[in-house]
């Protein structure tokens, strides 16, 4: 059974600030595959602040060191495919050959799509005598449902990440393993603290 009890906020797995959990069931089997946090609005503050305070530094890198990061997290990904697979038949009831063979490679292809995007994404466009420059616009909220948990996590975080933005990230308390092996691979490919929450 597995067990999550941390956020991920400001580049750490921290408690939350008060312990409360709820079960996951997996639909399929009907029976309890997992305990989960449940967070406040405490927990949500901290990630805010966690994200505001990366925002400065993260927004100023270059499309470079945005793209090796995001090299980085598509190579991890890839390392962790079997568990996500193994996730999402869990904590939604997916059969293997779906959750293995689509909703897995979907993120792949997304992390692929952003990475290809903004290798030749112009920031700054020139019009007439006018200098149009395209910002990150700062912390972005990323509130995902149980049907598609990691496609919609996928085709949230690369376009926030590669446009310089920071992020919290909600996963439906339905499907949440998938979330929390994300941040796992988040963390492992280098994302810089506060970048990432969860």
């Amino acid at each position: 059974m597995r067990e999550y009890l941390k956020f991920y906020i400001g580049g750490e797995w921290t408690d939350p600030a008060q312990l409360q959990t709820f079960d996951i069931v997996n639909p399929a089997t009907e029976e309890v595959c997992g305990r989960v946090a449940n967070g406040s609005a405490a927990d949500v503050d901290r990630a805010v602040q966690a994200a505001r305070a990366a925002f400065p530094s993260w927004s100023a890198s270059s499309v470079a060191d945005r793209l090796d990061l995001l090299r980085n997290i598509a190579a991890e990904y890839q390392n962790r495919a079997k568990d996500l697979a193994s996730a999402l038949t869990e904590e939604m009831g997916a059969p293997n050959a779906l959750a293995n063979g689509f909703q897995v490679d979907l993120a792949t292809g997304h992390a692929a799509t952003a990475i290809e995007v903004l290798e030749r994404y112009s920031f700054e466009e020139l019009r007439g005598s006018s200098l149009i420059v395209k910002e990150p616009i700062g912390v972005c909220g990323l509130i995902t449902p149980w049907n598609w948990p990691m496609n919609q996590i996928a085709v949230k975080v690369f376009p926030a990440l590669a446009t310089g933005n920071t992020m919290v990230l909600k996963p439906s308390e339905r499907s949440p393993f998938t979330g929390q092996i994300f941040a796992e691979i988040l963390a492992a490919a280098g994302v810089p603290a506060g970048v990432f929450n969860l």
